[in-house]
This record gives C-alpha cells, sequence and structure tokens, in this order.
C-alpha cells in the first residue's frame, strides 16, 4: 500500500467518525458516511436555520480541504468580490459547523499536514542534502 493511499483511508475514517453510525466493514462505511453527514445536517438545519459562516484559513491547502468538505455535503461555497483567496464563505447551519464541519476539517487538516511535512522533508532531503552527513548541514 503506497503512502497516498494510507492517508485516503485515514481521511475516510475520520469522515466515518463523524458520520456518527457504525456499519460492518470498513469499506462500507467510508461509503455510506457522507449520506449520513448529509442527513444530519438535513436533520440539524430544520431546528437551526442555515447562516453565513466566513472561514479564514491560513493556506491553499486548507481552502481546498474545506471546499471539498462543503462540496461533499451539498454545500455551496462561495467569496464576495475583493476578499482574499484564503477566505471561504458559505450558508450552513451552525450547529453543523461545530458539531461536523469543523472538527472534521481539523482532523483531515492534521492527517494531511503531516503527510505533506513528512514528504517535504524527504524530498529536501533526497534532492539537496543527498550524500551529505548531518553535521555537514550544520555549517
Amino acid at each position: 500500500m503506497t503512502d497516498e493511499q494510507r492517508l485516503i483511508e485515514r481521511l475516510q475514517k475520520i469522515e466515518t467518525l463523524f458520520a456518527r453510525k457504525t456499519n460492518s466493514g470498513e469499506r462500507q462505511a467510508a461509503a455510506s458516511a457522507r449520506d449520513r453527514i448529509r442527513q444530519r445536517l438535513a436533520q440539524m438545519e430544520q431546528s437551526d436555520p442555515a447562516i453565513e459562516f466566513k472561514f479564514t484559513l491560513p493556506d491553499g491547502w486548507s481552502v481546498s480541504l474545506l471546499i471539498a468538505l462543503l462540496h461533499r455535503y451539498g454545500l455551496k461555497p462561495y467569496r464576495y468580490p475583493s476578499q482574499r483567496r484564503t477566505t471561504v464563505m458559505a450558508k450552513v447551519a451552525r450547529s453543523f459547523v461545530d458539531e461536523v464541519l469543523m472538527p472534521q476539517f481539523d482532523q483531515m487538516n492534521a492527517t494531511l499536514r503531516s503527510h505533506l511535512d513528512a514528504v517535504t522533508t524527504r524530498i529536501i532531503h533526497d534532492a539537496i542534502h543527498k550524500g551529505e552527513h548531518v553535521e555537514d548541514r550544520a555549517r
């Protein structure tokens, strides 16, 4: 299994965790997690109407992840003219943001960041420091 396949599997497990129901078999659970989360969103919006949220994120990777999650659950991200590229707007129930979207985003973002940091470190080591000893790099 490649690093990317393991990363995808970890992200699917995070989504399954936030779907709050368990099914037999991880594959089936991962496949139905999106639908269960969409059902939770619909239930939350009945008692907690959607309001406009402004998400300000630190980088493009985080923006891409949040936009993907919003689309995955049928929400439409947008940006007003002159807003920064690291700003994402969406109309969604506050309870969904607090209980599902942001906790899931935070865990997935940390998982992705860890993976990207490891890949970056490995590439820098292999491309730039190959053949050098650790003490040579400190000079």
